[in-house]
């Protein structure tokens, strides 16, 4: 989806750091400090313009979720919809996904999220890909033992890569959908993109996969 720039949009994120933050090497550690409660926390690499992320933290009260993209054009209407709702389990920050291991310690988060992330096609932009498995290693640094990754696509290829990603990595597939909207899988939230291809009946491929621990996994 092409994004708008909006006006006041810096402006805006620079006025509520009780949401919102651009440089988070301070709470490294202590990000259940920035929340009512200590509970799991759950991060969205690429939250877009929000719809999930916001959903999720509506829909499950008892989890921590935490939003992360890199656009400010994007993350700013995450930011609009959080003024409005002040959710206390949700906190945004507007980074490169690449530098995770900067914000967060090791043994932080209980779930990371990819949600139809640029596939990047070509064989040369590889190791863009958020399945590459330098990603899969900075998630697993910042992850419980056992924590979980999940990823929904509707790029078939993408998804193919994912698959064979995370196994040779060494994690176990848990579940795997190859078409989400026609199957038993209850309690979907949509994301602004899923809404799009689902309209032209494209299938929405998801998976679900388990870490295993620092130092037990495929490098």
């Amino acid at each position: 989806m092409r994004l708008r720039n909006k006006p006041g949009a810096k402006e805006t994120i620079l006025n509520h750091p009780e949401y919102i933050l651009t440089d988070a090497s301070d709470w490294r550690g202590q990000w259940q400090k920035r929340f009512e409660k200590t509970q799991p926390i759950h991060i969205e690499v690429g939250s877009g313009k929000g719809q999930f992320i916001v959903e999720m933290a509506k829909a499950n009260p008892e989890i921590n979720y935490i939003g992360i993209e890199l656009q400010t054009n994007a993350i700013i209407s995450i930011l609009e919809k959080q003024i409005e709702e002040k959710l206390p389990n949700l906190q945004l920050l507007l980074v490169n996904g690449a530098d995770l291991t900067d914000y967060f310690a090791e043994n932080e988060v209980d779930l990371v999220y990819l949600n139809f992330s640029d596939p990047w096609p070509k064989t040369r932009h590889e190791k863009r890909r958020l399945t590459y498995h330098t990603f899969l290693k900075t998630y697993e640094t910042i992850a419980k033992p056992k924590a979980e990754l999940h990823f929904k696509t509707d790029n078939q290829g993408l998804f193919e890569y994912s698959l064979a990603s995370v196994t040779w990595y060494g994690m176990t597939l848990k579940r795997v959908w190859l078409d989400l909207h026609h199957s038993d899988y209850e309690g979907n939230i949509m994301t602004e993109y899923e809404e799009k291809f689902s309209q032209k009946g494209q299938p929405i491929y998801r998976l679900e996969a388990v870490f295993h621990g620092k130092g037990l996994s495929v490098k």
